[in-house]
């Protein structure tokens, strides 16, 4: 049974109601229910932010605006939307963030009326706080850590000394904030902050290699830098070791709640001797009398570090590599599933693409609807029951487990208990007793109305001629041309029905050729 609340079905009934997608399946992604945010949504919002047409500052403030709801799950839920399409969206909607002033302002957020609130809250004040920086980040260096070419020649290794000095705090910021967030294994005790975690986690993974890469050139550069460089440098590097340790703490919950271990990098830490050499050397530039060591010694330890972090850094790629390898392999699947519905729907008319952008992975017949009728959904909710339209409707508004219809030419909708629909292109002939006369409604005085006597068993219906016609009293008949009788069109009383010659996709209402 779905979590989502009645308010949660009626805002999105009536951004269906005004046209705006956007808004809906930012509605959808953030609903009451207690679980993160399902991958359709986001993976919709994702292609929109691809979009040149779509509004990025409105997407993005659709989502400041229901940060500002009182339910600690909605809020918490457009947080891991908006740090969702930070990491996989358009580059242009981190840059977007990055140009406000403000972004979440949920400092003194706290929601005292639900379950888990008190607790949740203070994660939602720390997650927001993550992401302000994150956005802050970019701001400060038009860049992603989390998304920077990696390697030899990669940005951070690659870097000049100013610029590394000026960066490497940036990256220090931005983890601590990450590092901050401090759930225990205890704590992560529902769908949407397991959700939240697991998205800290794959950023801390990246941005530890990016802050990795810049501490090794750092210390390749370090015994040629000048003495308010080394300074700054020693000091870098301190706090680096620090963090070496907090992340090492992060990864151990992350192993606890069940992330595989080959999931979670190796990290290494340099020799001790090194940081003793760092501080030897800043003291010598500043004049004091210390233990010196020697330039072979100096280049062994530091060959040491250096090999020491590069390990570091391997693991964290390797780590890195395997999601995107996952990633992909996920993406083909989605598109075998699409080939299978297009090689079954092949030829039909009502395959409409509107449709497949829309539901995504859920079109996915499994046999041809030709060969073993209507083919139903294998879950529960939002269930189609056959000939009953409003009925399956009913079952279909607010539901996420939906199918389109437009790969079910199969299905003859009816109102319920209707028993006869006379006319449109899925109307059937009825067998009847050829005792039972069929009369016409009244027409006007001239010409006179005509009974036919039933003498074939398809019903008649308005501009048809029966096949044989007889004699009427005796007297031969003509085929007789169609006659106009006064009498209403009959019009099915099924809105949704299919007009003759066109057929009207029920989710979309766009018509299929």
């Amino acid at each position: 049974m779905s979590g989502q609340s009645i308010t949660d079905r009626i805002a999105a009934a009536q951004h269906s109601m005004t046209g705006s997608a956007i808004s809906k399946a930012v509605c959808k992604a953030t609903t009451h229910e207690v679980s993160g945010p399902k991958k359709k949504h986001l993976d919709y919002l994702i292609h929109c932010t691809n979009e040149m047409n779509v509004n990025v500052p409105q997407l993005a403030d659709t989502l400041f605006e229901r940060t500002a709801n009182s339910s600690w799950v909605v809020v918490f839920k457009a947080l891991i939307t908006t740090h969702h399409l930070m990491m996989y969206g358009n580059e242009r909607f981190i840059q977007y963030l990055a140009s406000r002033n403000t972004l979440f302002n949920l400092n003194n957020f706290l929601d005292k009326g639900a379950l888990q609130g008190y607790d949740m809250s203070t994660f939602i004040r720390r997650y927001s706080r993550y992401l302000n920086e994150k956005a802050l980040s970019y701001r400060l260096v038009a860049v992603d850590f989390t998304k920077m070419k990696r390697g030899i020649d990669g940005v951070m290794r690659t870097m000049n000394t100013e610029k590394l000095i000026k960066t490497l705090p940036i990256i220090q910021n931005q983890l601590d904030a990450l590092l901050d967030f401090q759930a225990n294994p205890n704590e992560l005790t529902n769908g949407v902050i397991n959700a939240a975690f697991m998205l800290l986690f794959k950023d801390s993974i990246r941005l530890f290699a990016a802050y990795n890469e810049g501490v090794i050139n750092l210390l390749e550069k370090y015994f040629d830098m000048k003495k308010n460089q080394c300074k700054d440098a020693l000091d870098i590097y301190k706090k680096f070791l620090y963090r070496m340790t907090k992340l090492s703490e992060f990864l151990k919950v992350a192993e606890q709640v069940g992330i595989d271990q080959g999931d979670i990098p190796d990290l290494t830490q340099a020799p001790s001797s090194l940081l003793e050499a760092l501080e030897q050397h800043l003291a010598s530039l500043e004049g004091k009398k210390t233990k010196e060591f020697s330039a072979d010694s100096r280049a062994t330890t530091l060959s040491s570090a250096v090999s020491s972090l590069s390990s570091t850094g391997m693991s964290f790629t390797r780590v890195d590599e395997k999601e995107k390898q996952q990633a992909l392999e996920e993406e083909q699947a989605r598109l075998q599933a699409l080939k299978v519905c297009f090689s079954i729907c092949e030829g039909s008319h009502y395959i409409h693409q509107n449709c497949f952008d829309t539901l995504g992975d859920l079109l996915k017949p499994t046999v041809p609807a030709h060969s073993q009728g209507p083919v139903m959904p294998p879950h529960s909710g939002g269930k189609l029951l056959a000939n009953d339209l409003d009925s399956s409707l009913a079952n279909l508004v607010g539901s996420d487990n939906y199918e389109c219809v437009c790969f079910r030419p199969d299905m003859q909708w009816t109102q319920p208990g209707e028993k006869k629909l006379t006319g449109g292109s899925n109307w059937q002939s009825k067998t009847m007793s050829s005792t039972t006369a069929w009369s016409p409604a009244p027409m006007p005085p001239a010409p006179a109305p005509m009974a036919f006597p039933m003498t074939t068993p398809q019903v008649p219906v308005y501009g048809m001629v029966p096949p044989q016609m007889g004699q009427m009293g005796g007297v031969p008949v003509m085929t007789p041309q169609p006659m106009m009788y006064n009498q209403p069109v009959l019009r099915p009383t099924n809105p949704f029905a299919p007009i003759p010659g066109a057929q009207v996709c029920l989710f979309c209402d766009v018509l299929l050729e």
